[in-house]
């Protein structure tokens, strides 16, 4: 194991201390990313999509936003939830929310920080860099006792320009030219039972032919709700394959829980990645595209 392994950006990874004591910053904007996946059988679905606003207005961290990811940050034309819309509407959308240039934003999820992640992806893919994800989420902010708030909180309209990056996104006809391409790594980040295709959920099991797994779950400590240390991270990452030379394209279920890897890739140095945004929800519904099992 690597023992020089560290956290290339750490402005963006931020700790319920650091945001405390910034609480009073008259340029920070926090928000509550949540939501939920209620897992479904016999509808046709993997899941129903539930907002967190309801328990972000029972209890949040002072001050802080609500950004509801399908309801108001997803391209409601795309027949897959939480699809990225165009660049200059998220930029609006997020403007009307209070983000602007200028602007310190950080984000968090109850429950799992792939939410707070998924934002974050998508604020660095319109040019925002600004940006950063709170280490433990609200779980650890709550557990470490501090101070919580309860109804709504909303901050002034604000202006945003879109800068887009091209290639944080790819789609369908990216992946599948990347099957058998060894320049590339492809990392499916749900949970093994997907991965081998013992569970059905998104349609035909399986997974993309020649992925790695590296499920969100593994880059977690599940008593902290804290990311790994960048050391246990990178082994992870290295043992998988994922070569700093190589380009790596990272899927799950619906674009949600990629970004956790990608963030944290990204967080140790990595340059060249990408999240296939619609996941397994559109290729095992695809039959012309290939699956792998076992």
């Amino acid at each position: 194991m690597s023992t020089t392994a560290h956290y290339a950006h750490p402005q963006a990874m931020v700790s319920t201390q650091w945001l405390e004591e910034h609480l009073p910053d008259p340029m920070l904007r926090v928000f509550d990313c949540t939501t939920y996946l209620i897992y479904e059988t016999g509808t046709g679905r993997p899941y129903r999509v539930e907002s967190g606003r309801h328990d972000y207005e029972a209890a949040h961290i002072p001050g802080s936003g609500f950004l509801d990811l399908q309801g108001e940050l997803s391209d409601p034309s795309s027949p897959f939830n939480f699809t990225m819309p165009r660049a200059d509407d998220l930029a609006a959308r997020l403007a009307a929310k209070g983000v602007g240039d200028g602007h310190r934003v950080v984000l968090y999820a109850r429950k799992n920080m792939q939410w707070a992640t998924r934002v974050w992806w998508m604020l660095r893919a319109i040019g925002f860099d600004d940006a950063a994800v709170l280490d433990g989420g609200f779980d650890r902010w709550q557990a470490e006792g501090r101070a919580v708030a309860a109804g709504t909180e909303v901050y002034p309209p604000a202006t945003l320009l879109a800068r887009p990056r091209a290639g944080l996104f790819v789609g369908k006809a990216e992946v599948q030219a990347a099957i058998g391409d060894g320049a590339t790594c492809t990392i499916n980040a749900l949970a093994p039972d997907l991965h081998r295709g013992d569970n059905p959920r998104y349609g035909r099991p399986g997974r993309i032919p020649g992925s790695v797994n590296v499920p969100v779950a593994s880059v977690v400590d599940p008593q902290s709700m804290r990311f790994r240390s960048p050391e246990d991270v990178a082994a992870t990452f290295t043992a998988v394959g994922a070569d700093r030379s190589k380009r790596i394209i990272l899927y799950c279920g619906g674009g949600i829980a990629a970004t956790l890897d990608a963030f944290l890739l990204h967080q140790l140095g990595y340059a060249d990645l990408a999240v296939y945004d619609a996941s397994m929800s559109e290729w095992a519904k695809d039959d012309a595209l290939p699956m792998e099992r076992g």
